[in-house]
């Protein structure tokens, strides 16, 4: 018998190396996603317009800015006249200051506030607790105009109007920010707080080392939002404060406009130096911003 020799089969040809990957990069983007993509751009682009528009108003001279009819671009070209005047001739500086001293106080006060009380809901159990809850959710929904009335009566039963304290005090209870912190705790696992307890901890300590640096993200994206709240504020500064040292800025911005009357270049100049500061805490902390929504929205708020 003679052995039968095994047939080999040749290899076909070797397909190229980024064949695969190509066929990867060739695949066709979803017509839904681009439609997204455009709206997101249109919308961009729809509220970027307004904002560039105030930018080149205030690089204009007086007569330029009120010339009709409107041209973008001014025939003498673009100055900072505006910028200088309301720097040195307003008290921009000072209203800035004021706005930057009462927001930050109000974001840290409110952020202590919200966090204990927020806690306290989520872990605690306690008679009248889901009350509280619901009062809570029940003010979220009562227009804060409605309080006006009998703030002032108290602020000034206690002496506050014409003071820092009177525009920080009113503003930092906050039952939203108290709702989301305690639904973001809720998330938090219970058995880092047992296993605390049962080391002794009691339960400032778990707050302060356990909590808290697990709720960095939500904390971050409250206190910007609670920040940008209370430098936009202008009703209850308006209301409280007459001293004009002790104006923020959308107050003393607003009594420029009554006093002299409507200066388009200076106006712009005044908002966009009032926008500024929000435009760089949202640059620095956009991150946080986008982490602490979408870590909140996960939580269930």
């Amino acid at each position: 018998m003679t052995a039968a020799t095994p047939t080999l089969s040749r290899p076909g040809p070797a397909a190229p190396a980024g064949a695969s990957s190509l066929g990867r990069r060739r695949k066709k983007i979803p017509p839904a996603r681009i439609i997204a993509f455009v709206i997101l751009v249109v919308l961009a682009f729809a509220w970027l317009v307004p904002v560039l528009w105030a930018v080149l108003t205030s690089l204009k001279t007086e007569a330029e800015a009120a010339a009709m009819p409107v041209s973008i671009f001014p025939e003498s070209g673009f100055t900072l006249a505006s910028y200088i005047e309301v720097l040195s001739a307003g008290r921009v500086p000072r209203w800035a200051w004021n706005s930057l001293f009462t927001s930050a106080m109000v974001t840290l006060i409110t952020v202590i506030i919200s966090s204990l009380a927020g806690y306290a809901l989520s872990r605690m159990r306690f008679t009248g607790r889901k009350m509280i809850i619901s009062l809570i959710l029940a003010s979220i929904m009562i227009p804060g105009q409605i309080l006006i009335v009998p703030l002032f009566q108290l602020m000034l039963s206690l002496n506050l109007v014409d003071t820092y304290w009177g525009i920080i005090l009113p503003q930092v209870v906050a039952a939203p920010m108290v709702f989301i912190l305690m639904k973001f705790f809720d998330q938090i696992p219970y058995e880092l707080e047992e296993a605390a307890l049962m080391d002794g901890a009691s339960r400032f300590r778990i707050l302060m080392s356990i909590i808290l640096p697990l709720s960095r993200p939500i904390l971050g994206a409250v206190s910007i939002f609670v920040f940008i709240g209370a430098w936009n504020n202008f009703l209850w500064p308006f209301i409280v404060v007459n001293d004009a040292n002790l104006m923020t800025l959308p107050t003393g911005l607003q009594t420029v406009i009554s006093a002299y009357g409507i200066q388009y270049a200076q106006n712009m100049a005044q908002a966009v130096l009032a926008a500024l500061p929000l435009i760089v805490v949202f640059l620095f902390f956009q991150r946080q911003i986008i982490k602490g929504i979408s870590t909140t929205g996960i939580a269930g708020t």
